[in-house]
């Protein structure tokens, strides 16, 4: 952990999290260094298997990395025991993508909310208890009416509600945001994403948010992540990605997002080829089977993930001639 920087909330060095099939290892995460500061969000983006959903619960220690660390706040959460997990779990939570799902319909809505403060033993009274739920559903923005309702009785949206008032029931610092909003309305999703910004700001929360939608990555983000078969493979600012991306995955991923200019032509980049297995990679660049520019170094040897312009990282071996524009898509 770099002792310099105390705005630093968490970093992972070389995290790796590989899945063993009947085949060999599928690398889910492979090699990924990130750091998330205090009280900002980092927009992980990719395409579905990527390994976004996996490099959060990696994070958090429902999966157990295969090797590598995770600091949380300057502690290696990788070596604490059962024990000492269990209290750092009141740091860091998780809100689920499919909300419906990931509550249990047999429950109410207050004994959701209350599942953790009775689980880390917040409270000593119901009375206790109960002011706490019901202080946590005017947050959110939940109706007093709903306390014993059902999930089943509400929408996606206000499933998704109660999700993240059990994420914050036990004030976590850290909360991971698994495509929180892509099982909902586009209407609802923009309540979701503006009830999440205000939550960040009025109590100081650090969020890892994980989505395909770069629009909604964009909009709510401080810094973005992109992820490719498990690995990272660009990062910087917000600003620095949509303005200056310098991988060819991330240029075309960002000429998806559809303008609402219709008089603007549009400079959509189809890709091309077969997707490189994530089952014991060679070596190489695992975009190299479907990049334009790739070359027969590309495929022999991996390329690094470096600092080309200040803040902004990639790992790409030609990143330098696509940002003095010598290399250009033929869209």
């Amino acid at each position: 952990m770099d002792q310099l920087n105390n705005n630093v909330l968490i970093e992972t060095k070389r995290l790796k999290k590989y899945f063993p099939t009947p085949n060999g290892f599928l690398h889910a995460v492979d090699d990924v260094n990130i750091t998330i500061n205090k009280g900002e969000t980092l927009g992980i983006v990719g395409e579905s298997g990527c390994g976004k959903s996996t490099l959060g619960r990696v994070i958090l220690r429902l999966h157990d990395a295969t090797s590598g660390d995770v600091f949380y706040d300057g502690l290696n959460i990788n070596e604490f025991s059962e024990n000492e997990m269990r209290l750092m779990r009141q740091n860091m939570q998780i809100i689920f993508q499919d909300p419906y799902a990931s509550l249990n319909p047999r429950m109410t809505v207050a004994e959701i909310i209350e599942e953790p403060l009775r689980l880390h033993k917040i409270y000593k009274t119901k009375a206790e208890t109960r002011a706490r739920v019901e202080e946590l559903m005017e947050l959110v923005g939940l109706p007093m009416r709903s306390y014993n309702a059902y999930p089943h009785e509400f929408d996606g949206g206000r499933r998704q509600r109660v999700v993240i008032a059990r994420a914050l029931a036990i004030n976590p610092q850290f909360i991971v945001c698994d495509e929180p909003v892509s099982a909902l309305d586009v209407s609802v999703q923009a309540q979701i994403i503006n009830l999440l910004m205000n939550l960040q700001k009025q109590m100081d929360l650090t969020y890892m948010f994980i989505s395909h939608d770069l629009s909604v990555v964009k909009h709510i983000s401080n810094n973005i992540g992109v992820m490719y078969l498990g690995q990272l493979i660009e990062k910087s600012t917000k600003q620095e990605i949509f303005n200056r991306p310098l991988h060819p995955y991330t240029i075309a991923l960002l000429s998806a997002i559809p303008s609402i200019n219709v008089m603007e032509k549009s400079k959509k980049i189809i890709l091309k080829g077969e997707i490189t297995s994530p089952i014991n990679p060679k070596p190489g660049c695992r975009f190299a089977a479907r990049c334009p520019f790739a070359t027969d170094e590309c495929i022999s040897r991996s390329p690094v993930f470096r600092e080309v312009l200040p803040g902004h990282f990639v790992a790409c071996h030609r990143c330098e001639e696509i940002l003095s524009k010598t290399l250009q898509y033929d869209i």
